[in-house]
């Protein structure tokens, strides 16, 4: 028989399981409790069922039933969803000692001298220590669920990174192709057709005028042939059965909407922006989007295009991350190389941090 995963039990049946354990704890420890105490004990235990949404403030509701008995489940359960999803460790500190010294003082206050300063400070050391086992747990429940969505993002980038790569594999190598047809190919069939109508000019025969005249008209078309195939070849290889040109301005939103990030597009450029403007506002968006995703976990991104009186350019802000990251490696070349196409085209390349944490990347050109 398999073992049951918890993450398969609906909450509403944990949360009632859990309910439930803490009132068969306050059960077995009522002892000579009075009913204002078990009412408070009771509403502790029934506040567990909003720990997930209210952690904190259900973790201090199960404080003054433990100060007026020994309950453990209640405030121990409260604890383990607070460390499993508060990033803020001091307060998860503070929050341990508070348990620690709650239940440790004795019941009512005024038996402090009959239970022994010693007997408290050795039974609130105690206490704490063992409140240090579900605190611990829930931030290695944490850590474990921030590892793994971060796993699938990362597998996401590998995923992404490979199919750029062979699309930039392909280009390269029909690029290649192109180059040697239009060199080599296209100049020899030029040669055949210029030659072909040199003889047919000269020729005195009629049939052989005839001849040259057929491989003239051959090489003709076989030219345009050549000169269509070389115009596909230079296509850009994005699916294998799919040629599209290099990127401009007519696919940023299909770059937005592909990156895996939530991400806006907003503004427009001029009609007359240049092919290799275009390419590099399309860069810097593909650059920065990819930074995002590398290094800003869980931001949004604002992709603005602009234009004013000196020129036109592009602007991607992104916010704060929302989860931590891991250090991944890279080349930091990206940047510079944004940098190098900007002043290629007499503009500038600006990037750095925004006053909300944040990221912002600028592209400008003049006009």
């Amino acid at each position: 028989m398999r073992p049951v995963r918890w993450s398969r039990v609906p909450a509403p049946a944990v949360d009632a399981l859990v309910v439930l354990v803490a009132l068969a704890d306050f059960w077995i420890n009522q002892w000579d409790m009075g009913d204002g105490a078990k009412v408070i004990a009771v509403l502790a235990c029934a506040g567990l069922f909003l720990r997930r949404r209210f952690p904190l403030a259900v973790f201090l509701l199960t404080l003054p039933a433990t100060l007026m008995q020994d309950m453990v489940f209640a405030p121990f359960a409260a604890l383990f969803t607070l460390a499993e999803r508060s990033r803020d460790r001091r307060l998860l500190s503070v929050c341990a000692v508070l348990f620690g010294v709650v239940a440790a003082v004795p019941w009512p206050l005024d038996a402090w001298d009959e239970h022994g300063r010693t007997t408290t400070f050795v039974y609130f050391f105690y206490t704490l220590a063992t409140a240090a086992a579900p605190v611990l747990l829930g931030q290695l429940l944490q850590a474990r669920r921030d590892l793994a969505r971060r796993l699938v993002e990362i597998e996401e980038a590998r995923e992404h990174e490979r199919l750029l790569h062979s699309q930039a594999v392909l280009a390269r190598e029909r690029a290649q192709l192109a180059r040697e047809m239009h060199d080599v190919v296209s100049h020899q069939v030029s040669l055949i057709a210029v030659q072909a109508g040199a003889l047919q000019v000269a020729a005195k025969d009629p049939a052989f005028k005839e001849g040259v005249r057929a491989i003239r008209s051959l090489s003709v078309d076989t030219l345009d042939e050549l000169r269509h195939m070389v115009t596909l070849l230079r296509a850009s290889g994005g699916r294998a059965t799919e040629l599209t040109p290099q990127p401009t301005l007519t696919d940023l939103q299909r770059l937005v909407s592909t990156s895996g990030i939530e991400t806006e597009l907003v503004g427009e450029l001029p009609a007359q922006v240049g092919t290799t403007a275009q390419r590099a506002v399309y860069r810097t968006v593909q650059e920065a989007l990819t930074n995002v995703r590398k290094h800003a976990p869980g931001a949004r991104a604002t992709v603005r295009l602009w234009q004013d009186a000196s020129g036109f350019g592009v602007t991607v802000t992104n916010t704060p991350a929302t989860r931590p990251s891991l250090p991944l490696p890279g080349s930091h070349q990206g940047l510079i190389g944004l940098g190098e196409r900007a002043e290629l085209l007499g503009g500038t390349f600006t990037s750095g941090r925004t006053a909300e944490g944040g990221f912002e990347v600028t592209l400008r050109v003049p006009g």
